[in-house]
C-alpha cells in the first residue's frame, strides 16, 4: 500500500514515514502545497496524510482539488488545529478522518488501516478472488488452503492488480506504484517483467489469471 505524507514539520514527517515503513507501507513525503500537488497529479495513493497549515497554501485546497478531480485517494487530516469547526469542515470537504496533533503513531497507523479497509476492502481485512485469499494486515496469500510465499514487492504488485481487477494496468502505472517515482526515470521495464513472471509462476496453481495485454500492460481477469 502506498501513502503520501504532506507535512511541513520535517522531523514529524520523517518519524511518520519511518514508523509506517516498518508497517510495510510505501511512503513518500511532500513538505509544501506545491510538492504535494505535483505528487498527487502524478501518482495515486491508497491514503494521504494531509496537514492543513503548509508553506504555499492550505492543505484543504489540495483536498478540494482531489475531490474536484474525482480522485479516490483516501485522506486523513493531521493538524494542530483541533476545534470542532475544523473537524466538521474537513470531514464535510471530503476527508475520511481527522487526527489532531500531537498523536501516537500507533493510532495513526490504525486509522490508515481503517481508511484503506473501508475504501478498498469493503470493510474487510481480506480480499477474495477465485481460489485466492489475501489477508492484507498479515501480508499473507492463500491459494486453495496453501500459503504462497511472496516477496514484499510481489505482494504489493498482486494487491495492486487485485484492487484494480478487470482493468488494464500499464507498465508505467506498475513501475510508478512500486517505485514511487515517475516512469520517466526508468530506462526499461525489465524489473517489471521479472516481477510479473515470478508472480505468475508462484500463482500457477490458481490458473494464473494475470493476463498480458500486449502493447498495453497487464490485467487480472475473471
Amino acid at each position: 500500500m502506498k501513502l503520501l505524507i504532506i507535512e511541513d514539520e520535517q522531523e514529524l514527517a520523517q518519524s511518520i514515514r519511518e514508523y509506517l515503513q516498518k508497517e510495510d507501507y510505501r511512503c513518500e513525503i511532500a513538505f509544501t502545497v506545491q510538492e504535494g500537488r505535483e505528487k498527487i497529479e502524478c501518482f495515486d495513493y491508497d491514503c494521504i496524510l494531509l496537514d492543513i497549515m503548509l508553506p504555499g497554501g492550505s492543505g484543504l485546497d489540495l483536498l478540494e482539488e482531489l475531490k474536484k478531480d474525482k480522485k479516490m485517494d483516501g485522506v486523513i487530516i493531521i493538524s494542530a488545529k483541533n476545534s470542532l469547526e475544523d473537524r466538521i469542515f474537513s470531514l464535510k470537504s471530503g476527508a475520511d478522518d481527522y487526527l489532531a496533533k500531537p498523536f501516537h503513531l500507533a493510532e495513526l497507523s490504525a486509522r490508515v488501516q481503517s481508511v484503506i479497509r473501508r475504501r478498498h476492502l469493503q470493510g474487510s481485512n481480506e480480499i477474495f478472488f477465485h481460489n485466492l485469499t489475501i489477508d492484507v494486515p498479515a501480508k499473507t496469500v492463500i491459494v486453495e488452503g496453501k500459503e504462497i510465499n511472496l516477496t514484499k514487492t510481489e505482494f504489493d504488485l498482486l494487491l495492486f492488480l487485485v484492487t484494480n481487477k478487470g482493468r488494464v494496468i500499464s507498465k508505467n502505472a506498475i513501475a510508478e506504484h512500486l517505485s514511487g517515482q515517475s516512469a520517466l526515470y526508468f530506462d526499461n521495464y525489465d524489473i517489471i517483467y521479472t516481477h510479473i513472471k515470478n508472480l505468475k509462476r508462484k500463482l500457477l496453481s490458481m490458473g494464473s489469471h494475470i493476463k498480458t495485454i500486449y502493447g498495453s500492460g497487464y490485467k487480472l481477469s475473471d
